[in-house]
């Protein structure tokens, strides 16, 4: 026993006594010597090394070469990486990723090139990473579905090339175009799913809808659709409705979509009491209740208040106020469904507009918007005169959507008025053909550019392709003649017609129009013009009317015009509510040899019953009267046509009895009332239909004859048409049947008018 624990002893101080050099050796022994980067072809080693977490010197340590590791994949500059031990070297063997020589697509119809480049973060002469490129297919495959494309599919194609660089190539499949196939709506007790079908812009896959996007389906749109929802809501007096969900779910060959809306209507309510809260000095409040558009117990609608807050805007603006807050405040009885509002009308924040920017304009001038915008920099912000900007622009017909936007300037004092414009075709080529029971087919073809190399300025060329009439008519007008609001423009013309059917003549017409026209007020313009023109009457016939024959002749015709235009419509483009007026006066006898004065007076009546109806009525007199002579049958008026539907153009009013020859009529009046109505067909068919009803009357001549069938009584016509805006243009078409005439007049049946835009 003795002799065992002796040799444990001597071994423990044996080793007690090695130990300190064994450590010594075996520390040495696990001590990075070198560290050797192999593989390495555009990166410097040292770059390399910058990136290992343990240099030359420091211990072998698992946990920092795995860091190290990480770190070097963690750049991106490699495509493979490895560390290993060889003796005391550390070796890294790296494999660089390759580096972009081009980037291409493939497959990519109905998107271009272009629009993808810009998404995608990858270019030429940058380092290939995976990441990157699984990044730029999301963006891509975002890309298409915001096209309608949730089939689409993007699959990166890497092609090496020598010197370790690599061509990238996106094949895309982009699959048909997600469809909406079912609209849905949950929880709708009032309206139906068809009428909220009609509300809401995203439509239901149809065969018809070849020319609209609005059946594909797009996550934006969704989210205005809820807006619309609201809003419909709201005007009927639902204000506590609310849109709970918009779900869309994708069929599993993701083809189509099935939206579903989920609604809560909530209670209707009528409009309860209204005061008004003026908090401006030297305005009464009782002076202002006139302009709030709704009564008591009328059935509340959010556009009615949208209204009268525009309204008392705009009044208390023309008092002198330019800084004026009006804030509705809504107090809801829910218990009996009324709501209480109470007008504040308080001065704002004084603010001053800073600067204005256009954006959208491609082509037109900012010159030519700028104009038309009635505040300027550094005057004081004035949303009535905003809100008649908007519109003013809007009447220029050269843009498909005009916003004015309101941004904060460089202090609270300042604002920055944005307008943001979308441009149109404002170019037209318009073809129109009328089909008369005496006369047959008639065609006149017409280029017009409302927006001559985006400087604002009207040319037309109008000619008749007609065998019986040949017209020639060139115009050109400069609205902001000397860049102030006068416009002013030139008229050639030329028109020879043969007038033997109706009136056994030919006709010939040649001469020269200058125009000047200048605002009166915001509504209100005036107009001056000069025409000089070369005027004939030739080839009368032999058994023509003497009354006819009288006038063959040459003459030359100087007069001055004087025109006084008023409108209050609320478009001039597609009115449908408003008023508009028009008198024409000319004077001829300044020089020439053709003496008269004529008068027109021609007005127009807007009224929208409801949405997408609009009652029209519309008058129109006039009188001419020879000054020391007698009228000559072409400054004369003749009835038919488009003015009275159901008869041929001249084929109402005074006519030779033996000769069937049409004379004119110092005189005219006529009236027309119409009604524009939807047919019940989806929005997209852009198909509208009228019926109306017109009605008139032409007389007195001067010398005549007991030949001369000249009764005075009144014509009456009605009729049905129909209006088609189809992608080549707009299509007309009308029906009408005489219902009070004379045995001497002409009916015509049926006018076709159709025409295209570029």
């Amino acid at each position: 026993m003795f002799r065992v624990w002796g040799l444990i002893f001597a071994t423990l101080t044996f080793l007690a006594l090695i130990s300190p050099d064994y450590a010594a050796a075996q520390t040495r022994g696990n001590v990075v010597g070198e560290i050797v980067i192999e593989g390495t072809q555009r990166i410097e080693p040292d770059t390399v090394r910058s990136y290992l977490l343990l240099q030359s010197g420091d211990t072998f340590d698992p946990r920092r070469i795995d860091q190290s590791l990480k770190s070097l994949y963690a750049t991106g500059l490699f495509a493979d990486v490895a560390i290993s031990r060889a003796g005391k070297s550390l070796v890294v063997r790296v494999v660089e990723n390759p580096v972009i020589n081009r980037i291409a697509f493939e497959g990519n119809l109905r998107i271009e090139d272009e629009m993808l480049q810009k998404e995608v973060t990858l270019r030429p002469r940058v380092v290939f990473t995976r990441t990157k490129v699984q990044q730029d297919v999301k963006r891509i495959l975002d890309v298409y579905r915001v096209n309608g494309r949730f089939a689409a599919t993007v699959e990166p194609k890497v092609i090496r090339l020598d010197q370790n660089r690599a061509d990238l190539v996106f094949e895309i499949d982009e699959g048909p175009l997600t469809k909406v196939e079912k609209i849905n709506f949950i929880g709708n007790r009032v309206e139906s799913d068809s009428e909220l079908r009609d509300v809401v812009r995203t439509k239901e896959t149809a065969f018809y809808r070849f020319f609209s996007s609005d059946d594909t389906y797009d996550p934006d749109r969704v989210t205005f659709d809820r807006e619309l929802l609201r809003q419909h809501y709201l005007n009927q007096g639902y204000a506590d409705f609310r849109v709970v969900s918009a779900v869309a779910e994708l069929t599993p060959d993701r083809s189509a979509f099935f939206l579903t809306f989920t609604v809560e209507e909530g209670e209707r309510y009528k409009f309860g009491d209204f005061d008004i809260a003026v908090g401006i000095r030297g305005i009464n409040g009782d002076d202002l209740a006139k302009l709030i558009g709704y009564e008591t117990d009328d059935w509340y609608d959010n556009r009615k208040i949208d209204k009268s807050v525009e309204d008392l805007t705009d009044e208390v603006g023309t008092l002198g106020f330019a800084f004026v807050e009006v804030r509705p405040r809504v107090n809801r009885d829910r218990a009996a469904r009324a709501i209480n509002i109470t007008f504040d009308i308080s001065e704002g924040p004084r603010v001053f507009v800073e600067r204005i920017e256009i954006v959208g304009n491609v082509r037109t001038s900012d010159k030519v918007i700028r104009r038309e915008i009635q505040v300027a920099e550094g005057d004081a912000f004035n949303a009535a005169k905003i809100r008649r900007s908007r519109k003013r622009i809007r009447d220029l017909d050269y843009f498909s959507k005009v916003d004015i936007e309101n941004i904060p300037g460089s202090s609270e004092d300042k604002a920055i008025v944005k307008v943001e414009v979308e441009e149109k075709s404002t170019g037209s080529l318009s073809i129109g053909v009328g089909f008369a029971t005496d006369s047959g087919p008639l065609i006149d073809l017409g280029v017009k550019e409302r927006n001559l190399l985006g400087r604002g300025q009207r040319i037309s060329l109008n000619t008749s392709l007609a065998a019986e009439k040949t017209t020639f008519n060139l115009a050109f007008t400069e609205p902001y003649f000397l860049d102030r609001e006068v416009s002013a423009g030139f008229d050639v013309f030329h028109t020879a017609t043969d007038l033997q059917d109706t009136r056994s003549l030919d006709s010939r017409r040649t001469g020269v129009g200058l125009r000047l026209g200048y605002p009166l007020s915001e509504d209100l313009r005036q107009n001056l013009q000069y025409t000089f023109e070369f005027a004939e009457v030739k080839n009368v016939a032999s058994n023509a009317s003497v009354l006819i024959k009288a006038q063959e002749r040459q003459r030359y015709v100087s007069k001055v015009g004087h025109v006084l235009a008023y409108d209050l419509r609320d478009s001039r483009l597609n009115p449908t509510d408003g008023f508009a007026a028009r008198m024409r006066n000319e004077l001829a006898g300044i020089a020439g040899t053709v003496r008269f004065l004529k008068n027109t007076l021609e007005a127009t009546q807007y009224y929208s019953p409801t949405k997408d109806w609009v009652l029209s009525l519309t008058g129109r007199a006039g009188y001419v009267y020879g000054l020391g002579e007698d009228v000559q049958i072409s400054d004369r008026f003749f009835l038919g046509g488009e003015g009275l539907r159901g008869f041929a153009t001249a084929g109402v009013g005074p006519r030779d009895t033996l000769t069937d020859d049409a004379l004119g009529g110092e005189w005219m009046y006529n009236a027309s009332l119409q009604m524009q109505l939807p047919l019940g067909l989806p929005k997209e068919f852009g198909v509208s239909g009228r019926v109306f009803t017109d009605m008139g009357s032409i007389g007195s001549i001067n010398p005549s004859n007991s030949n001369v069938a000249d009764s005075g009584n009144v014509r009456a016509s009605a009729g049905v048409g129909f209006g088609w805006v189809s992608p080549f243009g707009p299509v007309n078409v009308d029906f009408g049947i005489p219902l009070l005439k004379d045995s001497t007049d002409i009916k015509e049946t049926m006018r076709l008018n159709f025409g295209t835009r570029f």
